[in-house]
């Protein structure tokens, strides 16, 4: 008894001398809680880069060759880690569980009709990839026209893009493999479902594009590897545009467009729907276009728009007159008629304060699709850019479809949010009237729960919106486990969409925040601005003062809180974790860009240099060394409990950022919180992922939430 008080008058003292010096109550028992995990070996050598007169240290350059036994002796041993670390966490297999059940649900696509059947795209629940259906009537009966699930036993062979002929006898389809993001394309005859001789590989970041007489189709691609390339990460160059004709090999597709003078560049092409004109799309990188085109029978291209200071989408092309969407002089956007003989230019939907987010094009109609505060509305138009209607929505959220066909006479659209699945509903163009064509059935209420938007202001007074989801009736005391989700870059909204992850951590009373950062372009081209390039610190600054803005409202607190992005959402994890350690419990990175000075070295890396910068340039390598995760860990710090997760077979952001700040984060910390990378077998950057993949990886990342935040998981009562 005497040697119990004792220990407890010991253990008190502890936490006061501990409180009192800042470290916090929730913090050291959360030192008690973790013990210190060994982590593999990690070679340090000797390895220097002189970057403008600064010699800059990479000791775990030895990491970024993916092909060597030594790498893959480091990914066996810290899977081996990281799964044994996993398999003890009690909660694991009951949230697999709930996730698995909650997964399980119905869900398809919007029907569109090619030749002479409906086609729609539809998961049963669990399967691993979606399965292409067709039938003549949308009331008739279906047959199943393509399932990739035959394709791999596992589900990793994805269907990546498919476009049928005009008259729908034909269908080029693209798959890609393990994640990957290599393609083949493929040629199906739809009568008969028997695939053709046609053949194209190497392809990436393109499908088929179709000549209106469906004799053959434009696709972008890259030369065939050389012998001892490294497949996943070797640098990509010279993408080319070609022409296939149906019934012939590869070797003896038509080159269309190439520029070896600047090899970096992209460049896809297409034609207009009335056969007469061709269009080249080139961009230097993420953002910014110039715009090539000639009439069907020309030598040569001409230059519709010079790049690459904005950008130019072609969305429709008749009777010589593009409809072309662009922010040239208009940061929020417009949509211009441009006659390809004349080069005469005219508004058809003139910018407004809102951002124009995209223009759907069907029947004789154009729905201007405009984004207020991250959602959505939708405003009919004709061809003219007369005012039709505003669409009246069912509900508030984000809204996919409204484009179509020049004859269709309906067309369809989805909606959804953050406590609603997404719905179909079918629209009559000339009326106007919305009709309810599907809704999915998940097994929870949503009237349990909210969404509220909230604003703040981040470090330099700009006020900032932010999604907080949450049971009703949520105490506001700071005991709340919180998942803080960001992404902040090239020009890519986070809009209200649902999540059945998001819903298994609300049940658990859990608040789910998805923050709308500065690289966005949620309030146009100046949102985006403001955060790339020299300004990419605000993009940081806005979610460090999200995070803190949760805690002084009371949703969570430091020792709740978790935050979470995936590839630029992995880069502002890494540098706010590495800025802010003390401001998080949890820091869940995924196939993140940490390595801001070599990212650039790697497959298409170097098309992200229009929205980051580059090393290899004195002033902005000044501003990179700032932020770059990995080159600001700093040994004798306590970083939060860290799960990095990646692909092996990552081409877009290669696995090396995340082995390379593993190791050295496991070298640095100074605490007891664990630092854990787990590395996904036969996946990539995400997409085309099977769903039990998803659902294996989102369990092991929430397991390691609920552990490192000391929050219990609840069963769900049936």
């Amino acid at each position: 008894m005497k040697q119990t008080i004792k220990s407890i008058v010991i253990g008190v003292a502890l936490v006061a001398v501990c409180y009192g010096a800042g470290y916090g109550v929730g913090k050291l028992l959360k030192s008690m809680m973790n013990k210190r995990i060994e982590y593999p070996h990690s070679d340090r050598e000797q390895v220097t880069d002189n970057y403008f007169g600064h010699e800059v240290a990479d000791p775990y350059r030895w990491l970024e060759d993916d092909l060597s036994e030594r790498t893959a002796e480091w990914v066996k041993q810290q899977n081996e880690v990281t799964f044994g670390y996993l398999d003890g966490l009690g909660a694991r297999k009951a949230i697999r569980a709930r996730l698995e059940e909650l997964y399980n649900y119905p869900t398809e696509s919007a029907p569109v009709k090619r030749g002479d059947w409906y086609y729609v795209s539809r998961n049963s629940g669990l399967q691993n990839q979606s399965v292409l259906y067709r039938k003549r009537t949308l009331d008739g009966e279906e047959e199943v026209f393509f399932d990739p699930n035959t394709l791999s036993e596992d589900g990793t062979v994805a269907l990546h893009s498919g476009t049928f002929t005009k008259d729908g006898r034909l269908f080029a389809y693209s798959l890609a493999s393990a994640g990957s993001d290599w393609v083949e394309i493929f040629v199906m005859d739809t009568e008969t479902k028997q695939l053709l001789p046609d053949h194209i590989k190497w392809v990436k970041f393109s499908g088929a594009s179709w000549q209106r007489d469906g004799k053959g189709f434009y696709y972008s691609a890259y030369d065939a590897p050389q012998e001892g390339d490294a497949l996943y990460s070797a640098q990509n160059t010279n993408q080319k545009v070609y022409f296939h004709r149906i019934g012939t090999s590869q070797a003896e597709d038509e080159l269309i467009y190439a520029d070896p003078s600047n090899p970096l560049r992209y460049h896809h092409g297409g034609e207009s729907e009335d056969g007469e004109w061709l269009f080249i799309s080139t961009s230097a990188g993420t953002s910014g276009t110039e715009l090539l085109f000639k009439r069907k029978g020309e030598a040569k291209f001409r230059t519709l728009f010079k790049g690459f200071d904005y950008d130019y989408m072609v969305l429709d092309c008749y009777d010589d007159t593009a409809l072309i969407l662009t922010n040239d002089s208009a940061p929020n956007y417009r949509l211009i008629a441009v006659n390809l003989a004349t080069r005469a230019t005219r508004d058809i939907i003139a910018e407004s304060d809102a951002l124009l987010e995209g223009v759907g094009v069907a029947g004789e109609y154009l729905f201007a699709m405009y984004l207020i505060d991250a959602q959505n509305k939708i405003v009919q138009y004709d061809r003219n850019g007369s005012l039709v209607r505003e669409v009246e929505l069912p509900a508030i959220g984000s809204v996919g479809g409204f484009d179509g066909e020049r004859e269709d006479k309906e067309v369809y659209y989805a909606v959804t949010n953050y406590t609603t699945p997404g719905s179909i509903y079918h629209y009559d163009l000339s009326t106007g009237v919305s009709t309810l064509y599907h809704s999915p059935d998940v097994k929870f209420d949503p009237a349990q729960y909210e969404t509220r938007q909230i604003f703040f202001e981040s470090k330099d007074g700009t006020r900032v919106p932010m999604f907080v989801s949450h049971r009703k009736g949520l105490t506001l005391d700071g005991s709340n486990p919180c998942y803080l989700y960001g992404y902040g870059g090239f020009q890519i909204n986070l809009t209200p969409s649902f999540s059945t992850t998001a819903v298994m951590f609300m049940e658990q009373g859990g608040v789910w925040c998805v923050v709308n950062l500065r690289g966005g372009s949620e309030y146009g081209e100046q949102w985006h601005k403001a955060g790339m390039l020299e300004c990419k610190q605000n993009v940081f600054d806005d979610f460090i003062a999200a995070a803190e803005h949760l805690i002084a409202e009371g949703y969570t607190s430091s020792e709740k809180l978790a935050i979470a992005g995936g590839s630029n959402g992995g880069l502002l994890v890494g540098a706010c974790m590495t800025q802010r350690p003390d401001l998080y419990a949890v820091a869940l990175p995924a196939v993140g860009v940490l390595d801001m000075l070599r990212y650039h070295r790697f497959t298409i890396g170097h098309g992200w240099v229009v929205e980051y910068g580059s090393s290899d340039v004195e002033e902005q390598f000044n501003y990179l060394i700032k932020y770059s995760p990995l080159h600001n860990i700093r040994e004798g710090v306590e970083y939060p409990a860290t799960l990095i997760t990646t692909g092996d077979h990552d081409d877009r952001v290669v696995p090396a950022h995340s082995f390379k700040f593993a190791a050295t984060l496991q070298h640095a910390q100074a605490g007891d919180a664990p630092v854990l990378i787990r590395i996904d077998t036969n996946a990539g950057h995400g997409a085309g992922k099977p769903t039990a993949k998803r659902l294996d990886e989102m369990a092991d990342v929430f397991a390691f939430l609920f552990k490192n935040t000391d929050t219990k998981y609840k069963k769900i009562s049936e």
